[in-house]
Order: C-alpha cells, then sequence, then structure tokens
C-alpha cells in the first residue's frame, strides 16, 4: 500500500462466519437406518432454534445408534450453536468418520475448528470439502478468509474468484475480492471490479477503496473525491481519517482541518484524529492549538506513538505549552519503559522543552536518559546524533565521536549528522575530514531543498487542477 510517511487509513479484512450460524443446516447423506420419529423430532427441534432440546433426543438416539451419521452432524451443530466447542469437535469428527465422502461434513467440522481457535486444523477440511464439492460456497469463503486473515492473499484469490463466480451479487465477496487484488498489486482488476460493485451498491467502503486505488495510481484528485463521498455516505472515524490524511498529505491544509475537525466533533475520543488535527494545525502554522490538540490525543490514548512522534515536531514552537509536553513525555516513558524511543522523547523535551522556560536543565537526567534510549535500541539514528551533541556542548569531545560515527552508520544521509562530525573534525585540526564532512552537508542539503520545492509545485498543481468537496456534515 502507500509507503508515503503518513498515517494511513488501516485497511480491513473480515473473515467471514468464523462461527457456527445459528440457522446452520447439517449435511445430508443417505442413511442405513430408518428415519425415526425421534430424529424427526430432533430435526424439528433444531430448525426451530431450541437447541439444547435437540441435544436431549439426538444423544438419546446415538445411544441406540452410534453409528448414525445424520444424528452425529445434527448434534455437532447443535453443541456448536450453544458454544460447546469441544462436544461440537467430538461429534463433527464422529460425522467425517462415518461419512467421509460429505463435502458438508468436512466443511462443518472446519468452521468449528476456526471457532475453536484452531486454523490451522481447518484448513485441510475446507480443502477436502472444495475437492469433494467445487460448488460447496462456504468452504471457498471460509477457506479463503482463513488465508486472508494469515496475509496469504494470493492463495485467497482464487478461493474469492470462486466464491463470486457460485454468489456473483454477495457484497462482501466481492468487496474482499477488490481489496485482496489491490493488496496483491492487480490495481487494474481491483479498480474495474470496484467500479462495478459501486454501480450494484454504493457503500462509504467501497469509496473508501476506490480512493485507495486512485492514490495508488497517483490520481489524488479523484482520491480525494472518493475519500469525501466515502465520508458523506458513512462518516466513520475511519474514513473521516483517510479522507482528512489524503488531504493533509498533499498539503491542502484549510480543508484537512475542516474533516478533522468534522472528525473530532464526531469522535472526541479518538487519538488518530486528534493527531490529524494536530498535525494540520501544525503545518498551517497554529502551533499553540496544534500542541493542544496533540496533548488531548496522548490523553485519549496514552500509549498510541503517533501522538509522541508528532508531538515532538511540535511542541518546541509552542513554549507555552512546554511543561504540559513535558509532562505527556514522562508519562508515555513510565508507561513503555523497554520503549527506546519513549526514553528519547521523555530526554529531548527536558533538554529542548526546559530551554524555552526558565527552568534550567538537568543534564545527567537528558544523557542518563538517551543512553538508556540508545541501549534499548541501537538503531535510532537521532538518539546517537543528540547524544553525541550533548557529548559535545559539555566539552567531552572522545565521547561524542562514537555517537556521530553510528549516527552516520545508520543514516549516511542526515545532514544534521555531517554538519556536527564536520565541527568536530574541525576542533580536532583534521580540516580535510572536516571540508569532507561540510561537503556532504551542503550537498544534503541542497538535495532536501530540492524535494521540497518539487513537493511545493506537486502541491500547487493538486490544489490548481481540482477543488476538494467540502468536509462532511455530522
Amino acid at each position: 500500500m502507500n509507503q508515503k510517511q503518513r498515517s494511513f487509513a488501516v485497511i480491513r479484512i473480515l473473515l467471514v462466519g468464523c462461527a457456527m450460524a445459528a440457522n446452520a443446516q447439517p449435511a445430508k447423506t443417505r442413511s442405513n437406518d430408518t428415519a425415526t420419529a425421534e430424529l424427526r423430532a430432533a430435526s424439528a427441534a433444531y430448525d426451530k432454534g431450541d437447541y439444547r432440546e435437540a441435544s436431549v433426543v439426538l444423544e438419546k438416539i446415538i445411544v441406540k445408534a452410534p453409528r448414525n451419521f445424520e444424528a452425529h452432524e445434527m448434534l455437532g451443530l447443535a453443541y456448536a450453536a450453544q458454544s460447546r466447542t469441544p462436544d461440537a469437535l467430538k461429534q463433527l469428527r464422529l460425522a467425517v468418520a462415518l461419512n467421509p465422502a460429505s463435502a458438508l461434513a468436512h466443511a462443518n467440522l472446519a468452521t468449528s475448528l476456526v471457532h475453536a481457535g484452531q486454523p490451522e486444523a481447518a484448513e485441510p477440511e475446507y480443502k477436502r470439502a472444495l475437492e469433494l464439492d467445487r460448488t460447496n460456497y462456504d468452504a471457498a469463503r471460509h477457506l479463503a478468509g482463513l488465508y486472508l486473515q494469515s496475509g496469504r492473499i494470493d492463495s485467497a484469490i482464487p478461493l474469492l474468484q470462486t466464491a463470486q463466480k457460485l454468489h456473483p451479487d454477495d457484497y462482501d465477496t466481492g468487496y474482499d475480492l477488490a481489496l485482496a487484488y489491490l493488496m496483491s498489486g492487480q490495481v487494474v482488476a481491483s479498480q474495474r471490479l470496484t467500479e462495478t460493485l459501486l454501480r450494484k451498491r454504493p457503500s462509504g467502503d467501497l469509496h473508501n477503496l476506490a480512493g485507495q486505488i486512485a492514490e495508488k495510481q497517483g490520481r489524488f484528485i479523484d482520491a480525494v473525491n472518493e475519500f469525501a463521498a466515502a465520508a458523506h455516505q458513512d462518516p466513520s472515524e475511519e474514513n473521516l481519517f483517510a479522507w482528512g490524511t489524503e488531504l493533509l498529505a498533499h498539503r491542502t491544509y484549510v480543508a484537512a482541518i475542516e474533516v478533522f475537525r468534522s472528525g473530532a466533533q464526531r469522535y472526541p475520543d479518538s487519538s488518530r484524529i486528534l493527531v490529524g488535527l494536530g498535525m494540520s494545525l501544525y503545518a498551517r502554522g497554529d502551533f499553540e492549538e496544534s500542541v493542544r490538540v496533540l496533548l488531548r490525543g496522548a490523553d485519549a490514548s496514552p500509549s498510541d506513538a503517533r501522538c509522541y512522534l508528532y508531538l515532538s515536531k511540535a511542541y518546541l514552537s509552542a513554549p507555552s505549552q512546554a511543561e504540559a509536553a513535558i509532562e505527556h513525555f514522562r508519562r508515555y516513558a513510565e508507561l513503555e519503559p523497554r520503549n527506546g524511543l519513549a526514553q528519547f522523547y521523555y530526554g529531548m523535551s527536558l533538554w529542548k522543552g526546559n530551554r524555552q522556560g526558565t527552568t534550567g536543565v538537568d543534564y545527567p537526567a537528558v544523557e542518563a536518559l538517551l543512553q538508556k534510549a540508545t541501549t534499548l535500541n541501537d538503531k535510532l539514528a537521532d538518539a546517537h546524533l543528540q547524544l553525541g551533541i550533548l557529548y559535545t556542548e559539555q566539552r567531552e569531545y572522545e565521547k561524542a565521536l562514537p555517537q556521530y560515527e553510528r549516527a552516520l552508520q545508520l543514516d549516511p544521509l542526515s545532514s544534521d549528522a555531517h554538519f556536527r562530525m564536520g565541527r568536530y573534525y574541525l576542533h580536532a585540526g583534521l580540516k580535510d575530514k572536516a571540508e569532507n564532512e561540510f561537503d556532504q552537508f551542503k550537498r544534503l542539503q541542497a538535495q532536501n531543498h530540492a524535494a521540497e520545492d518539487k513537493a511545493k509545485a506537486d502541491v500547487q498543481q493538486f490544489v490548481v487542477s481540482g477543488s476538494p468537496a467540502g468536509p462532511a456534515q455530522p
């Protein structure tokens, strides 16, 4: 999916029918046993949904006729409907053993195994059901669901195609197939199927999917319009978030703020909606309000890493919010004691945040937190870089050098790390090395400016080419 550095709406794939449906029908087969009045009574009770009564009658039958396939099959389904999963599995396994040629028996056993949390055992049963009966829609659909749940998209697609042919008007099957096409890189196939489904039955989910397809194809105006249509038709948290993030990604900040404000009114405890609103406000230059909103997001979900990522970028531009930000970073570090980023954020807030006020900086505390961050996660290039800068400011140059080296090893494109390394070499009297680092710093800075200019040009083209619709109204 989209790899841009922004939060993107989470793609949902629903596993269909893991639990036994209340109206499930037992497999039919020829039996050598004559149908008795008790079996007819059990079937009538089952059909009416009186599963307990059906179980009582069926238990008596299997005592008299322990090899009665239909009795074991129906009893397994009756137990499943009562959430007596172990008993259901025992009876359904007996039914399969008595009639291994029954596709429905294998499918019923498989579904009960999924309900019991044994998807690995269910897979061969679904496969066997399909070998016995290629037209078994439930087996194809449920096996596809297992594959989707485990991320085996390519294996799920042929089964979804089979299921769609068997029931072409089933909305969920068509949606999952279109989504699977997109996730497997078959964007055109996904687009065609999504457009067909939209003509038959427009929905917020389908418009959201159409937005993802348009984003993948670089049709950003169409993507915005599809996400807008999704939010208008179904103003869910996910649809509003997808619409807002699409606008934010292409720097249409005013529209993004309006969408996220609408979302925050509907979902005041949604941390991701609040993060989107906070970042849109920050990008627009409303720093104080941005930090207030991000702090609300952190309060709504204290362990949501996204809040702290963006808060770490915003709070330095809002000095009046420094103390509140530091307190939130402290709480995050305490909630996530083994999280290197949490320790890094807290250390940086004590260092940089306090510089905005009148209190002194507790350098030993900052150093300890940065060291802890690099110990917990040695791949945090920024933590190594900032630790090197701290050592440099404390004139502990020998300690600074390995931190700069590690930062550049992890992120050789960091212009700031090259600049700091150049200053270190200059202080050490190594002018040639210093000049080399400064040259790399200038080159990387020029590349960064060019990338920013291109992004601005793309945004201008986006705004000129079309006007996104206004925000969804509650």
